[in-house]
């Protein structure tokens, strides 16, 4: 593991934290590169049941590395190439998230801004400390945040979105969980504790009910209601012939806790 991403397991957590605090956390080409092999690891580590991502110091990212992007600028073709590539990478780390079979909860203080907000819209749960802000603000220096987009209009509703795109102002954590881009905000001295409690009370579920039941989650949310629901269904039937289900279950009406392995 990188020193710009550093992996701490506690049990069936894994929690992986972005390491550059010197630079906000930044999304740079490095960062992102790092990232993308510590959720892939993840995605194979079975013993693995929740996953928390954090940030080092007062930032939790303020997404993509703007002086690195400045830079390229240099290069023969005005960095046409290198911003292509930069954000081909971005997109492909940010969809590795719902796609790991693992939830994977954001633990966020001090802001996400851009690249940063859109990490925490492309989790599947967020926990923020009171105080914590969440933009996509390049539209303030004549850079829309069209990529933070894609995972902002998914998690909030268009209007709000689009409000946050075209002003480049903050919202709060408490707005932010009123729109639905996090799930719950406590005080900064509980974040910590707070992730992993949800962390692992998900561990703590069956790991192949879950593991399934997010796979199916975001199947159904790209399909027709009919679709979404004969897909919800077939997933139903797969479930319920798991042995652990048919412990689980036989546990529940014999009122006691279930023995899975």
């Amino acid at each position: 593991m990188s020193q710009r991403v550093l992996r701490n397991d506690t049990g069936y957590v894994a929690h992986l934290v972005l390491n550059s605090p010197e630079n906000f956390n930044a999304l740079s080409v490095e960062m992102i590169a790092d990232l993308s092999v510590a959720l892939a690891a993840i995605g194979e580590d079975e013993s693995i049941r929740a996953v928390i991502l954090s940030g080092v110091g007062k930032a939790f990212s303020a997404g993509h590395d703007l002086r690195q992007m400045q830079a390229a600028r240099g290069e023969a073709d005005g960095g046409s190439a290198a911003y292509q590539a930069l954000f081909e990478a971005c997109a492909r780390m940010m969809q590795l998230i719902p796609a790991l079979p693992q939830p994977v909860i954001a633990q966020v203080q001090g802001i996400a801004t851009a690249a940063g907000c859109q990490l925490v819209a492309s989790c599947d749960l967020a926990v923020a400390a009171e105080g914590t802000r969440f933009g996509v603000n390049g539209v303030n220096i004549g850079l829309f945040c069209s990529t933070p987009m894609v995972a902002l209009s998914r998690a909030v509703p268009p209007k709000a979105a689009f409000e946050m795109l075209t002003t480049g102002e903050f919202i709060d954590a408490a707005r932010a969980r009123e729109l639905g881009l996090i799930n719950r905000v406590v005080p900064a001295d509980q974040l910590a504790d707070a992730a992993m409690e949800m962390a692992q009370l998900i561990a703590s579920k069956l790991p192949a009910a879950v593991r399934m039941g997010k796979q199916a989650f975001y199947r159904q949310l790209q399909l027709g209601l009919g679709d979404a629901y004969g897909s919800a269904g077939g997933t139903m039937c797969e479930n319920m012939m798991l042995p652990d289900t048919d412990e689980g279950i036989t546990a529940f009406l014999e009122k006691r806790k279930p023995n899975w392995a």
